[in-house]
């Protein structure tokens, strides 16, 4: 395993990604690609032959290759990709390739099929009934992927790693958790994760059982479990959510939350006792921007969800929209210049000058700061 694949699955049905189109699902159902779950083994057989937990096309018999457009559940930069044919043995396609495009609004497929197609992966050769993991250098943010595979076959998964890069625009609009996947916040250091992967702490909704939580084994010295989160932007912390449900037998006995920011350590929430199977809101008190938060569990034990609602500071405001900027593909970025009323011409210098530094254009400081 690379170190990509600890990066989120931008493509996971978990964060609402979904499978779009594809040009033949004959054999088993492009919706499978994105499921969260490992690919399990079927011995059946339907009306249509052996049946697979994946995406299966016919034998093609004329030129070409098949292909399938995935939405991304959030849109981001790709690190890497995993094309997984598990099971997939004498029908696996031998070769495949993914690309990228980013499209502005809700488009339809006829508007994806004519999108600016960008490679993030050359046509690679794959192997079958294997996790094929491939690195993607690539700095721009994409909001849908296509797999083409050459010339035809099954694929049990695709899997997108990278970083979340959200729509500022989106951020300005209602309120934010600074810590949520869906809007950049990343887990980037754990003391354990024994039973329940940290990144589950900040998925989208509610969990729906223990599993989908962080659950640290038992602590057998003086010591305490602790995960650390880089948040979505620098922010103040105003409301913080620490959800114990489903934990019953092993949820913390204690939490506190602490800060990191340009300011040194702040303390956000001070050690408080924490019950099981509950929803615990605490309202903070207002106080300096951070950019990443520790929560320490006392002494051990499991966690559903943590939510840490708040604002962006204006510093950390800046800094994401220079990075959704400079990452935006050239078309996109036209079309998002070209919305604020810009003269094309305009906007293509604009564009071209990327990354921009220091005093922004006026048309671009915008966008970049919003209401700041």
């Amino acid at each position: 395993m690379t170190d990509f694949a600890q990066l989120p699955d931008l493509a996971s049905r978990a964060l609402g990604g979904a499978v779009v189109a594809a040009n033949d699902e004959f054999f088993a159902a492009k919706e499978n690609l994105v499921l969260p779950e490992p690919p399990a083994a079927r011995a059946e057989f339907g009306h249509k032959g052996k049946e697979y937990d994946g995406w299966e096309t016919r034998r093609r018999r004329s030129p070409g290759h098949d292909w399938a457009i995935v939405r991304l559940g959030v849109p981001g930069v790709v690190s890497g990709v995993v094309i997984d044919t598990t099971h997939f043995t004498g029908n696996y396609p031998p070769r495949g390739s993914v690309e990228g495009a980013a499209v502005e609004g809700h488009p339809t497929v006829d508007e994806l099929t004519k999108a600016a197609w960008q490679p993030l992966l050359p046509l690679s050769s794959l192997s079958g009934n294997r996790h094929n993991y491939f690195p993607v250098y690539s700095d721009r943010r994409v909001t849908h992927v296509r797999l083409a595979i050459h010339p035809d076959g099954g694929v049990a998964r695709l899997r997108v790693h990278g970083r979340v890069l959200p729509d500022p625009r989106l951020v300005d609009a209602c309120p934010l958790d600074l810590a949520a996947l869906e809007n950049g916040g990343l887990v980037t250091a754990v003391s354990n994760e024994f039973y329940g992967r940290p990144q589950q702490l900040i998925a989208p909704g509610p969990a729906r059982s223990m599993g989908e939580g962080w659950e640290t084994a038992r602590r057998r010295d003086a010591g305490n479990d602790w995960v650390e989160v880089a948040l979505a932007c620098e922010g103040v912390v105003t409301l913080a959510e620490l959800d114990t449900s489903y934990f019953l037998g092993n949820a913390p006995a204690t939490a506190s939350l602490t800060g990191l920011g340009p300011d040194g350590q702040v303390a956000l929430l001070p050690r408080t006792r924490l019950q099981p199977d509950t929803r615990h809101r605490f309202v903070l008190a207002d106080g300096p921007g951070v950019e990443r938060v520790r929560l320490d569990v006392f002494p051990d034990g499991g966690m559903a969800r943590l939510r840490l609602w708040g604002r962006p500071t204006r510093a950390g405001r800046e800094a994401l929209g220079r990075r959704w900027f400079d990452a935006l593909p050239d078309v996109q970025a036209l079309e998002v210049l070209g919305a604020t009323g810009l003269p094309p011409e305009r906007a293509g210098r604009l564009v071209g000058a990327r990354p921009l530094r220091g005093e922004l254009p006026p048309e671009v400081a915008r966008l970049v700061l919003g209401a700041f």
